[in-house]
């Protein structure tokens, strides 16, 4: 096989708010942290062990401006895209290193307004929003109206 694979599937809770940077010319990027969880049960005390791990999610333009306003702090989403390390000196001229997320697709799971009963947009667990950077909202129930037989 001659191809390669630059895929990252996550879900997880939102560790922070979506920080949003602005450019000139209209672009834009929203950061935030994602907690994912592994839980298992060590063999020699019996005792159960929890692990949390830590990515840093990036977005940009359209996904970005829609994650900053349905999503905060403890949601549950579903992320999809590709790891882009990036590299850069600090001030003392020593290398350093930050492995992202580069988002391509995503989708809301669970938003504090769904847990505490609201009834807002982006509580619907089957929102999906695909390519992000597209601004065409899909959403399932809009979808298979194409006369497919399957």
């Amino acid at each position: 096989m001659s191809g390669t694979l630059n895929k990252v599937m996550l879900i997880g809770h939102l560790g922070d708010e979506v920080k949003m940077h602005y450019f000139d010319g209209g672009n834009c990027v929203g950061r935030f942290p994602l907690a994912t969880n592994e839980t298992y049960t060590n063999k020699q005390t019996n005792e159960r062990v929890s692990n949390t791990e830590w990515h840093n999610i990036v977005v940009r333009n359209k996904g970005a401006e829609i994650c900053e306003k349905y999503l905060s702090k403890g949601d549950k989403v579903y992320i999809e895209g590709r790891l882009k390390t990036r590299k850069w000196q600090d001030d003392k001229g020593t290398d350093r290193y930050s492995t992202e997320i580069q988002c391509t697709d995503f989708t809301f799971l669970s938003t504090k307004n769904e847990n505490q009963g609201g009834n807002s947009p982006a509580s619907n667990p089957q929102q999906a929003i695909q390519n992000p950077t597209n601004t065409n909202i899909s959403h399932p129930a809009t979808e298979g109206n194409d006369d497919l037989p399957f």
